[in-house]
């Protein structure tokens, strides 16, 4: 069940991602920027609806909101994601505004899924 929930989390930071990408594609002209804003507008929306659905009470009564400290680094990991995608979007030779903010989604929803299993692993555990 959880797979499945990290699974929604790195779908939702692609999908956010490349629609950033497609929206700044034309404004944005430097990679790595476009990335930037790809990458943290993917790990906030993400961070959201995930806190989002845990209020509601879809994910079940086990699971509580990441508290915006865990929200804060994961956009602050985004950065170094977003760099990472750019780079591997240049050693792929994608140039596409929609491909670099879709990688740099999917990168940062990885560091962002790391890093609340991590802190939801580390509370379970104390």
């Amino acid at each position: 069940m959880v797979s499945a929930k990290i699974l929604v989390l790195l779908l939702v930071g692609t999908v956010v991602g490349a629609l950033v990408g497609l929206v700044l594609g034309d404004i944005i002209s430097r990679p790595l920027l476009l990335a930037i804003f790809s990458g943290s507008a993917a790990t906030v929306v993400a961070s959201v609806i995930r806190n989002f659905k845990v209020s509601s009470g879809t994910l079940g009564p086990e699971y509580s909101p990441l508290p915006y400290a865990v929200i804060v680094f994961a956009v602050i990991a985004s950065v170094i994601a977003s760099a990472g995608a750019v780079k591997l979007d240049e050693a792929a030779g994608l140039t596409s505004p929609i491909w670099i903010g879709a990688t740099a989604g999917l990168l940062s929803a990885i560091l962002l899924a790391l890093l609340s299993v991590t802190y939801l692993t580390g509370r379970k555990s104390a």
